[in-house]
């Protein structure tokens, strides 16, 4: 026990002397899940509160354009600027000059587009409902209306959809006042009851949104619950470039060889290399997990929410840095030089993380690509964090991630067990 608390004392000495590994390990996933978090967190804030900039060009001669413009003040989703009097011509170049993501061309013959369609289809609903002379459908005749929108060639195009989603809906809502409007008018009343049209208010769709979650209680999903159990797993794989680069260095330098000559001391080097690096990995994991809670909402980011149940999260935490510990390993086993360690051990991450979800969420890949990513110790290590922070898992639901991690974690320290046997050092 002396021989191994030695062992592990100077791993410790070792890993406090690799200033760069203890930047690598510490520094840059606190920045990393700072910068993420806060640039995830005003995207999802500009979509899903949906306060867009917007120009609006209204040329319409009708009161309808002024309808919708009034509908856009209103919903609350838009700030809107006017310039009635600006040229076509002009309007992409202000959308930039102005500083708008999107702007908005209402044309003249707006108002007058809506009441003819609405005329049709009140004709071919009457005359369908025998009301009026019977008239073959064929002959009506209807120009769709039409709006322009000129949008900032920055705005990605979830965004792009997001506004163009809430536009259609307000003119959605104006074609249908106007055509039932007209319905009535045709039907010899002057314009829609007024109790009619405060029950068509009353009575649209509102769409009440939840998180699904397989236990009773949910964690509403935001930048915090998906950024920082993500990056935090990066960080922890990225200890490769110290650990991998530590193993070939004094593989270099002929300690392996001096270990040789005394019993037992090369497993011991080993073991305290692992102990060393576990205490590490579940320091990464605590002091991010502690950020999250106490530092993010002090800066007006979402707090991250533990789960309720505390041993799932150890054991997802020790199975993953024993995975990210053996691949450390194996990678300072293999490589023949320091470069090469610290290389590939840095670029094996990268795909790693690339493929596994920590980037860009699996969804949104191909098929393929979602099989692929399914080799990623980093995809498995995200499911069981994921399963625990967004989906309140429980044991059945991280059978997958355990499985996956054990047998990954078994095939390196294997691999590095035979490479070490065939260089006479165990």
């Amino acid at each position: 026990m002396k021989r191994l608390l030695a062992s592990v004392v100077k791993e410790g000495l070792i890993l406090i002397n690799d200033k760069v590994g203890l930047l690598i390990m510490f520094l840059m996933p606190i920045f990393l899940v700072f910068v993420i978090t806060i640039v995830q967190d005003s995207a999802f804030r500009l979509v899903n509160e949906n306060r867009f900039d917007i120009l609006v060009v209204n040329k319409d001669k009708g009161a309808i354009g002024d309808s919708l413009v009034k509908m856009l003040q209103n919903s609350g989703n838009f700030n809107v600027e006017l310039a009635p009097t600006m040229s076509r011509e002009k309007i992409g170049t202000e959308t930039i000059k102005r500083d708008k993501l999107i702007s908005l061309l209402i044309p003249s013959d707006f108002s007058q587009q809506i009441k003819n369609n609405s005329a049709s289809v009140s004709n071919m609903m009457l005359s369908q409902f025998e009301v009026t002379e019977k008239i073959d459908p064929a002959t009506f005749k209807s120009k769709r209306a039409e709006i322009e929108l000129f949008y900032d060639p920055v705005l990605q195009e979830s965004f792009r959809l997001s506004l163009n989603n809430s536009l259609n809906n307000l003119v959605n809502q104006l074609e249908t006042s106007n055509m039932v409007s007209q319905l009535y008018i045709d039907m010899g009343y002057e314009d829609i009851p007024t109790d009619i049209r405060d029950q068509m208010m009353a009575n649209q769709t509102q769409i009440v949104a939840a998180p699904a979650s397989v236990g009773k209680a949910s964690f509403v999903p935001n930048s915090t619950q998906h950024n920082v159990p993500a990056w935090s797993i990066f960080a922890m794989f990225f200890m490769v470039i110290s650990l991998g680069g530590n193993l070939v260095k004094e593989r270099l330098t002929g300690s392996f060889v001096r270990l040789q000559t005394i019993p037992q001391a090369f497993m011991l080097t080993i073991f305290s290399k692992i102990i060393v690096y576990l205490m590490v990995a579940m320091t990464q994991l605590f002091l991010l997990f502690l950020l999250g809670i106490f530092v993010f909402p002090l800066l007006g980011l979402p707090e991250l929410e533990a789960p309720a149940h505390v041993l799932p999260v150890i054991v997802i935490s020790l199975l993953s840095a024993f995975a990210a510990i053996s691949y450390a390993l194996l990678v300072g086993t293999y490589a023949k030089t320091q470069e090469q360690a610290n290389g590939f051990g840095a670029v094996s991450i990268i795909i790693f993380a690339a493929i596994g979800g920590i980037w860009v969420p699996n969804f949104v890949m191909p098929d393929y690509m979602q099989t692929i990513g399914m080799i990623s110790p980093l995809h498995w290590c995200l499911e069981g964090f994921y399963s625990l922070f967004l989906k309140n898992g429980s044991w059945s639901d991280l059978q997958g991630t355990i499985i996956y991690l054990i047998l990954f974690t078994l095939s390196c320290q294997t691999l590095t067990y035979i490479k070490l046997k065939l260089q006479n050092y165990i």
